[in-house]
Parts: C-alpha cells; sequence; structure tokens
C-alpha cells in the first residue's frame, strides 16, 4: 500500500496487485438488540477490497486526525474511505483542500449567497464558507468509516 503523509491527512492507496484476503464471514446477522443463538461456524468469505472499493484507481484511505466530526462519530484515529470519483452533492461527507490544507467537513451548498459551506460537527468549530475566489476544491468524497477503538 503506497503511504504520503501531509500535516493534517495521512493518505494510504490500495495496492492492485495485492492478492485478495478473504476473511471469515459468519452466516447469519449479529444482533444489536436482544441475543439470538450464535453459530459456532462461518458460511462464507469477505474480501474487504471487494466489499469496500468500488473504483480501485480512484480509492484512497485516509487516517482522520483532529476531534471537528465528532459529532458524526468519526474520532482521531479512524480510517475514511474516500473515493474520488463519486458524486459531489449537498450534504456529502468529503476530504476537500482548502488554500493548500485538507479537511474532512459535510458540503453545504447555498445558492442564496453563491456559496459553500464546510460544516464540522463538533460545537467548537465554526463552518467555514468557501466562495468561487478561495482556492478550494474537494478532494474526494467518504464512503466508509471504519471506527478505532
Amino acid at each position: 500500500m503506497a503511504h504520503k503523509t501531509h500535516p493534517s491527512l495521512e493518505l494510504f492507496a490500495p495496492d492492485p496487485a495485492s492478492p485478495a484476503q478473504p476473511l471469515p464471514l459468519a452466516g447469519s446477522p449479529v444482533a444489536a438488540g436482544f441475543p439470538s443463538p450464535a453459530k459456532d461456524f462461518t458460511e462464507m468469505s469477505l474480501d474487504l477490497n471487494r466489499e469496500l472499493v468500488r473504483n480501485p484507481a480512484a480509492t484512497f484511505f485516509a487516517r482522520v486526525r483532529g476531534v471537528s466530526m465528532t459529532g458524526e462519530g468519526i474520532d482521531d484515529g479512524d480510517l475514511l474511505i474516500i473515493d474520488r470519483s463519486a458524486e459531489v452533492h449537498d450534504g456529502v461527507l468529503a476530504v476537500c483542500c482548502v488554500e493548500g490544507d485538507f479537511t474532512l467537513k459535510r458540503v453545504r451548498v447555498d445558492p442564496a449567497e453563491d456559496c459553500l459551506w464546510l460544516v464540522p460537527a463538533n460545537p467548537d468549530y465554526q463552518p467555514l464558507r468557501i466562495s468561487s475566489t478561495d482556492d478550494f476544491r474537494i478532494w474526494g468524497v467518504v464512503r466508509y468509516v471504519i471506527k478505532k477503538f
């Protein structure tokens, strides 16, 4: 897996040459409410690359640094799966590049003010207004968050 570090984002690219790594997958769902009888065997296998990476050439992994998105359950150290080819729309969770720095925020379109807002999920952080004069681009759309416990 290729690795590149930026002051605010640690990027990893999937290695398309690595062999599939099928992992055991339980044959029945795990109950999140009342306990259900557990099976002591697995019925299938699961390849996480095949399951989580839609477009390998445009997919990157990044480790979260910071606490601006804790209100959405995204914490420091979590791993993001980012698709640079995904369609951007109002409300999408995205990795954005603002004035050369990466940030993870919810993107909101404001047609009344002809701008975008990058919205954090932590009351200690303020939304960031983005206008056409700012050095800004949406680097990729977050497809999955892998939690670190």
